[in-house]
């Protein structure tokens, strides 16, 4: 009897030691973790949603365009609340492993997607991929018009017939992909010849508008804002079409969407088991059946329906750090 009597006084003991803990402001280890995402908002809450299913961790998000966000991690510093960051393009991931502000990646984590597509130091991985492509109007440019080359496009010929967004983030990227593809010297005649050519807009969302009601010819985007704008308002109100660049040109750069655990999360363990999951099987499927339009970066999983395979476009694949802060 006495046993069972020291038996019931320790679990006693245990409840009100547990009471008295809550009590005075202690909790049980946290179950959380906070994601700064400067992806699409839909594509992340979906795959938010299926983590928090499968595995009872909490997700709190905190969106933003990802610059922000990597700026703002910048000035946090160590103090940051942040666990991981998801970005739409390589340059912020790049700034911020320079600063050392990113955590190695579980090496299981990193052999999902091939290596051109990660970090070289294993501090981030790629999660999905999209191809930049010229949208243009066929009332205003014909098929045999179309440039070989992104360079064309600051010839004199394409003056007020282009469109800019100079301030969004994907833009970055692409002039890093004619630096190293061509040079510094190259480049800046080319921004040079784009600045007197172009009308300028807000964002690329703008520009694959402005493309499709008319109001101006052309200009490079990523393949998803036109796959998206169709979706929107429908095949036959969608006055464009898609043209990608052929033989390898960098005007149809492969770009990187990637994520990274923060060196300064307080919860590790379960920051490195969303990245994981962001690159696992079930994880990319949700990329791939989205109405995002990106394609997975993990091997052997389809990309949505309607687009190209990237064996038929045949894209330029210059890797993560030549479309970074080149």
């Amino acid at each position: 009897m006495s046993s069972w009597r020291t038996v019931l006084s320790g679990a006693l003991l245990g409840v009100i030691l547990i009471v008295v803990f809550v009590g005075l402001g202690g909790a049980a280890p946290s179950r959380s973790i906070l994601l700064y995402n400067g992806q699409h908002l839909q594509l992340t809450t979906q795959l938010v949603a299926a983590f928090e299913k499968r595995t009872g961790i909490e997700v709190q998000v905190r969106t933003n365009d990802g610059i922000v966000l990597a700026d703002q991690l910048l000035q946090e510093g160590s103090a940051s609340p942040a666990d991981v960051y998801l970005t739409e393009n390589t340059p912020e991931l790049l700034t911020l492993d320079e600063h050392g502000m990113l955590a190695k990646l579980d090496p299981s984590t990193l052999a999902e997607v091939p290596a051109q597509d990660e970090a070289s130091d294993g501090d981030w991985a790629g999660v999905s991929l999209r191809i930049s492509s010229l949208a243009y109007d066929p009332a205003l440019v014909a098929p045999s018009q179309l440039p070989s080359s992104i360079l064309a496009l600051a010839q004199p010929i394409w003056k007020g017939k282009v469109a800019i967004a100079p301030t969004d983030s994907d833009f970055p990227p692409l002039v890093g992909a004619v630096i190293h593809e061509y040079g510094a010297k190259v480049t800046a005649g080319w921004l040079a010849g784009l600045k007197r050519n172009a009308q300028l807009y807000q964002s690329d969302e703008a520009v694959v508008a402005a493309v499709s009601r008319g109001d101006v010819a052309t200009w490079v985007i990523n393949n998803y804002y036109w796959y998206r704008l169709r979706l929107e308002i429908g095949s036959r109100a969608l006055h464009s079409a898609l043209y990608f660049f052929p033989g390898h040109n960098v005007g149809s750069v492969e770009n990187i969407s990637g994520a990274g655990v923060l060196a300064t999360s307080k919860h590790p363990a379960l920051a490195q088991a969303f990245v994981r999951f962001l690159l696992s099987r079930s994880g990319q499927e949700i990329i791939a059946r989205s109405d995002d339009f990106e394609y997975p970066a993990r091997p052997g999983v389809q990309p949505n329906a309607a687009l190209p395979s990237l064996s038929s476009i045949a894209p330029a694949v210059l890797g993560a750090s030549a479309i970074g802060n080149d």
